[in-house]
């Protein structure tokens, strides 16, 4: 078998032209199969970049916004409702409550309108949102509601441009009322799943609670799941338990981030598999004309055919022969094919300055079916010289 691939490489030299326009149907197919399949996952992985590791472990609820059914009772997050989620719903590590406050931040003459977020000790840390200066909240701190409060960058850069935010007061303005605030932290510019850093301010839920409602509902809970691979079946369970409570599962809106990350990703795959199923389809044509001009090579070598058989080839050795060079074509077109993708995939992510990945399953696939391709459609034409009378592939021209 060897010797009839060194034989078919000698044959591809002797018809450069023909040889590579065999190739070229192959080479498309194969490097549009991988340069689908790693945009589609350079994209997934991109969004995973984009939000980081933090908050995949975390499941957002909040209050629906599509209307009630008649006989629906409207969930309240008050703290039975926290006790009742620890009771009855599995996999939750912690649960956490938020308050927003439509607010504006002022130092000296300059103020900034925010989304000021009343949180629970542990929240910012749970979250992963990191500090550049500062420190976070502490117990005593959130439990005795103390005017303490937490930029976000942005936020932060407006109001002292020089960078020395740690120490000084705010005034913070809320419904007309206005609180000083001592800033003890600024956030990182990042984005950690579902929380920003940027143009954010974080306040202790105890303050919330002693200032402005006494025995808050929460507006918004966070809940955290024991790991990451929970996350997607805590969507589902908090879903269900809540639906079983209010009638109705639009009550509430219940997202994670490793829901939505896992959403995309089989967006981006089953599109991927379309897309690669349609650039499979040069792969078949490229098959056909292959075994065109196999057809064409048996028909023009007819008397090296007649000379192998008198000299004692069998029908077996001369159906191998041009099936190893017909698999030989698209073995080389294959490999052609990957190198061609990958090069084109690094050339498009390192131009779009997106994350580089390669599906090592889609090269493997893509080389095997053009393989598979070069010996299916390979074979008719090998097995017409195989059959050939030796007289009569002599006596022709």
């Amino acid at each position: 078998m060897f010797e009839d691939f060194l034989n078919a490489l000698q044959n591809f030299r002797r018809n450069k032209t023909r040889t590579l326009l065999s190739l070229l149907g192959v080479i498309i197919g194969v490097a549009s199969v991988i340069v689908i399949t790693s945009m589609g996952k350079s994209s997934t992985q991109e969004i995973k970049d984009t939000f980081g590791s933090s908050g995949l472990d975390v499941v957002s609820v909040n209050s629906g916004f599509m209307r009630r059914k008649r006989n629906s009772v409207e969930m309240q997050f008050s703290e039975t409702f926290r006790e009742n989620l620890y009771d009855n719903v599995r996999n939750i590590k912690k649960v956490w409550y938020k308050n927003s406050l439509s607010s504006t931040i002022s130092y000296g003459d300059t103020s900034s309108t925010t989304n000021c977020t009343a949180v629970e000790y542990g929240y910012l840390e749970m979250y992963g949102l990191a500090l550049s200066s500062g420190r976070y909240f502490t117990v005593t701190e959130d439990v005795e509601g103390l005017q303490k409060i937490i930029l976000g960058s942005e936020i932060a850069t407006a109001l002292f441009p020089d960078g020395n935010a740690v120490g000084k007061q705010v005034l913070v303005t809320c419904s007309k009322v206005s609180y000083n605030f001592e800033v003890i932290g600024v956030l990182k510019e990042q984005n950690s799943g579902m929380e920003s850093s940027t143009n954010s301010a974080y306040v202790t839920r105890g303050f919330y609670a002693k200032k402005i409602t006494p025995n808050p509902i929460a507006s918004g809970v966070m809940v955290q799941a024991t790991s990451p691979s929970h996350a997607t079946g805590l969507v589902t369970d908090i879903t269900e338990y809540i639906t079983s409570i209010t009638g109705t599962q639009y009550s509430v809106n219940v997202t994670s981030m490793q829901t939505m990350i896992e959403q995309m990703d089989s967006i981006t795959t089953t599109l991927s598999l379309m897309l690669s199923a349609i650039a499979a389809i040069s792969l078949l044509v490229g098959g056909i004309g292959i075994m065109n001009i196999m057809i064409v090579t048996v028909t023009e070598r007819r008397q090296e055919i007649g000379i192998r058989k008198a000299l004692g080839a069998s029908p077996r050795d001369i159906r191998r022969q041009f099936l190893v060079e017909s698999a030989s074509i698209t073995l080389l077109g294959g490999i052609a094919g990957i190198i061609l993708g990958i090069s084109i995939s690094l050339a498009v992510e390192y131009i779009k300055s997106q994350a580089f990945v390669i599906s090592t399953t889609a090269c493997f696939i893509s080389f095997g079916f053009s393989v598979a391709v070069g010996i299916i459609f390979g074979l008719s034409p090998a097995i017409k010289a195989a059959k050939l009378d030796p007289v009569i592939a002599l006596s022709g021209e």
